[in-house]
């Protein structure tokens, strides 16, 4: 991780707190893929469009392992609801589905400050119902359904999986990779690893800036940790990276449903830095995630 911090640092790349909006998502774009593992090819790929909560239409990408009838996992991506998109995840998205073997629907949600909160909550609740009602009609098994996502796009799953519970929704897992989960960056760690460990505190205000009023942070969808229960919510399994400013609300999140009797798998990847899970090429330990990702969706897919 020292090696891949330190090529980083050479390449002297402007942090993204230094950039334009538009600047940042197309540096996002052609970085995304550097240190990632090549993208896997599968029977299955397919692009449509899915219903915003505005009523406009917001890309996807469907990615199947097989033509059979699969449990499917709705995939929320990163980027601080500021930058992303279904290319910066795609090779992502591709291992998630072939070592899981399920599906992996990827959702463009709309992004911040062209569209601040909630619209990506409502975007990724609007997805996930769209699949509840159409899963079928793409060959997929309705009644076999997750939500998942990382940093960000983490977030928002957690939010969709207290959101399905309260609508009767049952989803069989919620995948969250290093999520954030509490609402004005203050627990230690975000001061353990304010700078140098690639997501600095000044990137993450400049996310939380564009994305949301200061006043309203407290909002439990914003900030699932606030939620006032998480009871009755999908098992989850949440992947933590130890040099992650987001590490202990990561930790208080799963300790949080671990008190609700929700079902965890925790898994902490040591030494390894916020969005290591999209370093493959470069770290055994991102290869491993993916691993582990993909044994648990199997797991719980088959329950």
């Amino acid at each position: 991780m020292a090696d891949v911090l330190e090529r980083i640092r050479r390449a002297g790349r402007p942090p993204f707190f230094r950039m334009s909006v538009s600047d940042a998502r197309s540096a996002y774009v052609l970085a995304s893929e550097i240190l990632e593992l090549p993208r896997a090819a599968l029977p299955r790929v397919e692009d449509l469009a899915l219903p915003a909560a505005d009523g406009s239409a917001l890309p996807a990408r469907l990615y199947a392992p097989s033509d059979a009838e699969l449990p499917v996992l709705l995939y929320l991506h990163g980027g601080g609801f500021v930058i992303g998109n279904l290319e910066t995840h795609d090779s992502l998205c591709r291992q998630i589905a072939l070592r899981s073997g399920a599906a992996v629907l990827a959702l463009d949600y709309r992004l911040a400050p062209e569209h601040r909160f909630p619209s990506a909550v409502d975007d990724a609740w609007a997805a996930l119902e769209w699949l509840a009602r159409n899963a079928s009609s793409i060959g997929l098994d309705a009644t076999r359904l997750g939500v998942g996502g990382d940093s960000a796009g983490a977030t928002l799953a957690a939010v969709c999986a207290i959101q399905a519970r309260e609508r009767g929704l049952r989803l069989r897992v919620q995948l969250l990779i290093t999520p954030g989960t509490t609402a004005h960056a203050d627990t230690p760690s975000h001061g353990a690893f304010a700078s140098g460990y690639l997501l600095e505190a000044e990137g993450i205000a400049w996310f939380f800036d564009h994305y949301i009023d200061a006043a309203i942070r407290s909002d439990w969808r914003f900030a699932p940790l606030l939620a006032d229960d998480v009871d009755g919510v999908a098992p989850a399994c949440v992947v933590l990276a130890e040099c992650d400013p987001l590490v202990d609300e990561g930790l208080a999140y799963a300790d949080r449903l671990r008190a609700a009797g929700v079902e965890v798998e925790l898994e902490l990847y040591r030494g390894v830095t916020h969005d290591f899970i999209k370093m493959g090429r470069a770290l055994p330990e991102a290869r491993q995630a993916q691993a582990a990702i993909g044994e648990a969706l199997r797991k719980a897919f088959e329950r």
